[in-house]
């Protein structure tokens, strides 16, 4: 049950934060972000990663990988980054974000499926999860979007991942399948997680914060 609660309690805690935070990214918010990737990133190296090599052609499997960053790039265009915390969204701007909506919710959808056969993973979803779902609660709550566009934004974006964690427990999909799919959503928390960890420090300067939160979330994932 936790696989299905967990996801939907992280973009829960995302809003709560995105209130607490007057809508505001805070040092905090990006420290969070440095440590999720990092987490996100040694989860999948050290759980889903050796699964999927041990279920698929060697060379097959970096190439779904590859796929799935390439996916992550091309979402990325329409989304302009908010998967990995970069969201734009005018305050006066009055049309609904139909691209970054549809954008979001495939990627969310995707990233409930490894969740299937690796519990664990929930634990890096959840807490990639929470400091984007406080980003986008942020910048949706300080736009012009209609109250019920936001809510309706928000309610489908948190249903997506257990969405794609029931489709891949309840339904008869073939194991090399839906390894194939794991090995697609490897690439995209490629993509996002380094991401997240390689862009560089306000003022291109040491960050020994960041640095701490990343040891932190390497070293928490190698524990669990």
């Amino acid at each position: 049950m936790q696989s299905y609660l967990l996801p939907i309690l992280a973009v829960g805690i995302g809003i709560v934060l995105a209130l607490i935070t007057k809508h505001k990214k805070t040092i905090y918010t990006k420290l969070l972000l440095s440590f999720s990737g990092a987490f996100l990133l040694a989860l999948t190296l050290f759980d889903l990663l050796p699964e999927v090599y041990h279920h698929l052609e060697a060379k097959a499997t970096g190439l779904y990988i590859m796929c799935g960053i390439l996916l992550q790039i091309i979402l990325e265009f329409f989304s302009k980054g908010a998967e990995h915390g970069h969201v734009h969204i005018h305050k006066n701007e009055t049309a609904f974000p139909w691209l970054l909506f549809v954008s979001l919710c495939l990627h969310s959808f995707l990233e409930g499926f490894p969740i299937h056969e690796h519990n664990d993973m929930v634990y890096g979803v959840l807490v990639h999860k929470i400091p984007i779902a406080a980003l986008i609660s942020a910048f949706l709550l300080q736009s012009n979007f209609s109250r019920l566009q936001v809510i309706g934004f928000l309610t489908v974006f948190t249903l997506m991942t257990p969405l794609g964690t029931y489709i891949s427990n309840a339904t008869a999909i073939n194991i090399e399948y839906l390894t194939m799919i794991n090995a697609i959503v490897i690439g995209i928390f490629f993509h996002i997680s380094t991401t997240i960890l390689f862009e560089s420090s306000e003022g291109h300067k040491f960050n020994l914060s960041k640095l701490v939160a990343i040891i932190l979330g390497i070293g928490i994932a190698y524990m669990i």
